[in-house]
């Protein structure tokens, strides 16, 4: 059996915060807004798996009103992810997700974002897509108020 999941994440971006996507901090002079460290990749990866396995989303699972998860790792919110995975007998067979970002540039970053999220999900680098694009100064993400993660990911049974 296979399961297909896809999801979106949008934070705004603020000053006095870190940014932090795809467990890389990024040099930037703002990060973006949320009750954990609001990694807007890692959110969009985790409820694309959650929604392939219809457990409900990352809100569900971490609620905002939780002081324990006020600035958690979001690494760590991808691992009990993967742990849900594995109870109810999938794998990753791969993922694709894109960031969109005006500034600043993602690429120079983005093999240590696959190599997180590989690390995390258990899975081989070639099953780990992550691609970037801006938003050509148009809407919330060209005009540099917020970012978005996008990812669709395959799961398969190990059955």
């Amino acid at each position: 059996m296979i399961r297909i999941g896809q999801a979106i994440d949008v934070h705004q971006l603020t000053e006095g915060r870190d940014l932090i996507v795809g467990g890389v901090r990024i040099p930037h002079e703002k990060g973006l807004l949320g009750h954990s460290d609001a990694d807007v990749l890692l959110h969009a990866i985790a409820e694309s798996i959650l929604g392939a396995l219809a457990l409900g989303d990352l809100g569900h699972h971490f609620p905002d009103t939780d002081p324990k998860y006020k600035g958690a790792d979001s690494l760590m919110l991808l691992a009990h992810t993967a742990s849900l995975m594995k109870e109810k007998g999938f794998r990753l067979s791969n993922l694709d997700a894109t960031i969109m970002a005006e500034k600043p540039k993602m690429a120079p970053h983005i093999e240590q974002m696959r190599k997180n999220v590989a690390q995390v999900l258990e899975a081989d680098l070639s099953q780990i897509s992550i691609k970037a694009t801006r938003g050509e100064k148009m809407g919330f993400v060209g005009r540099e108020e917020g970012m978005a993660a996008l990812c669709v990911c395959l799961l398969e049974s190990e059955k």
